[in-house]
């Protein structure tokens, strides 16, 4: 079976989660056996889970940082574990605290090669200097993502705020590039190129 347009595949979701109360991190550091604290370096807690594998940075203020997530799912059960683990350990915290994603982070292949040269001129928002940085670097404004683009047709999308933006800026991207005839799709190519290069990303 060929494969017809671009796939991708989420690397990283990284999430603020606002927990809206004071936390005592030395405490928090002495019941947990798992806490990573060491206020001369750095002023969070470092947490990290297996299922699903995340790791959060904890602050006094009840702010954290949560990064790993491969899926918005993987995020809401995360938070979920973490709120339960600082509950059980003495720290008094909202069972829903406010979450927001900062950054979605994914690789794609848009299984066709790019003619970047041709498109940096066709692209409003683009940038390309191939002797600093062999990609395209094209800044989509809906939604607002920053996508790098290589010639082999490999991608980078980096900004988005959820994962339908993902997929909406993947799509939008490899309709752009095809209209602007600078996609070169090798006949047969289809079948060899699948989630193999995705896993070399």
């Amino acid at each position: 079976m060929s494969t017809t347009g671009p796939t991708y595949r989420i690397e990283n979701i990284v999430a603020t989660v606002n927990l809206q109360v004071e936390l005592d991190l030395e405490m928090l550091a002495e019941r947990l056996a798992m806490a990573e604290y060491n206020p001369d370096q750095f002023p969070g807690l470092i947490l990290r889970l297996t299922k699903p594998r995340i790791s959060a940075l904890i602050f006094r203020t009840g702010k954290m940082v949560a990064t790993g997530a491969k899926n918005e799912e993987d995020l809401k059960n995360a938070v979920r574990a973490l709120v339960k683990l600082l509950k059980d350990h003495g720290a008094d915290v909202p069972f829903d605290p406010e979450v927001q994603v900062q950054n979605i982070v994914a690789s794609g292949n848009l299984h066709a090669e790019v003619d970047l040269e041709q498109a940096v001129l066709m692209l409003e928002n683009a940038m390309y200097e191939p002797e600093q940085f062999p990609g395209l670097i094209y800044r989509m404004t809906n939604p607002r993502v920053v996508i790098l683009i290589f010639g082999s047709g490999k991608i980078v999308c980096t900004g988005a705020k959820s994962e339908r933006d993902v997929a909406t800026a993947v799509q939008k991207l490899y309709n752009q590039l095809k209209e602007l005839g600078v996609l070169y799709v090798e006949e047969g190519a289809e079948e060899e190129e699948s989630e193999e290069e995705l896993e070399e990303l």
